[in-house]
């Protein structure tokens, strides 16, 4: 079964909200709630607040919450807020205030990671064969 969560419009640059997330996408919701607990990123706290929401939806669905997994994490653009800075001589310099949605999926199955990560590996050695048959 899938818990699907969406924040929206969270007042933090989708690029700093990836550094946070890329770094718990690949462990278990428990265990980034606790891993975002120490990090030192501002951008942590919005990303927790959205997993303890997905965590409990799932609660609220009589899912065991040790068993889910990310079965996708992402991070998406939002609308921006444009803004100016006044500067010299009565001009002024454009700025864009970047927001972020937060999508959020869980489930209970096991996701099978490593079909992608193997067909990369083979990718890789056949570049490898290629150049030193060439060579």
């Amino acid at each position: 079964m899938e818990i699907r969560t969406t924040q929206k419009y969270i007042a933090t640059s989708p690029r700093k909200l990836r550094l946070v997330a890329d770094m718990v996408r690949k462990m278990q919701p428990l265990k980034a709630l606790q891993a975002l607990g120490f990090t030192n990123k501002a951008a942590a706290i919005p990303l927790s607040k959205a997993i303890k929401t997905t965590l409990a939806n799932a609660k609220a669905l009589n899912l065991n919450e040790e068993q889910l997994v990310f079965k996708s994490l992402e991070i998406n653009e939002s609308g921006k807020l444009r803004r100016w800075k006044p500067g010299s001589r009565g001009r002024v310099d454009p700025y864009k205030r970047r927001r972020s949605h937060i999508a959020i999926t869980l489930t209970n199955e096991v996701v099978n990671k490593n079909l992608k990560i193997n067909s990369v590996e083979l990718k890789k050695k056949d570049k490898k064969e290629d150049k030193e048959g060439k060579a």
